[in-house]
């Protein structure tokens, strides 16, 4: 991977629906050159899926949470988090804590329902986003 193929995939993170000219304009290469570098990527496994963003916040989720737990009963928990549709995700982690778990709920309500829920896994520590930024360059 050269600094090019980076580029590249700077380019397509933020858009990933951008066209092979757009990109190749912007790198100073053919369109055919392009494709088949992100061809190569994608067959290596280095480009694994094109997603989307989604803005909770418009969708009427205007709360972000992080939250660690410390359970002993992995395979229970990990069946419950993937039952959730407040869980955007979840991480087996090392440390004191075995599970680090990305929640959006509607309302502190709504967490607060999600967190009662969680108890007989452990007692959650909570942590509510107030603001994010990324940076994702490579």
């Amino acid at each position: 991977m050269d600094e090019t193929d980076k580029k590249i995939l700077n380019l397509l993170k933020e858009n990933a629906r951008a066209p092979y000219s757009e990109i190749a304009q912007q790198v100073a290469l053919s369109s055919p050159a392009v494709k088949e570098r992100i061809t190569k990527m994608e067959y290596l496994g280095i480009i694994e899926k094109y997603t989307i963003n989604i803005n909770y916040q418009k969708m009427g989720k205007s709360i972000t949470a992080f939250i660690l737990f410390e359970t002993v009963n992995c395979q229970a928990f990990r069946e419950f988090c993937a039952q959730q549709k407040m869980v955007l995700k979840y991480y087996r982690i090392a440390g004191h804590y075995s599970y680090l778990v990305k929640v959006v709920a509607e309302n502190m309500e709504h967490l607060e329902e999600f967190i009662d829920e969680t108890m007989r896994f452990g007692v959650p520590s909570t942590h509510i986003v107030f603001s994010s930024a990324a940076n994702d360059s490579i």
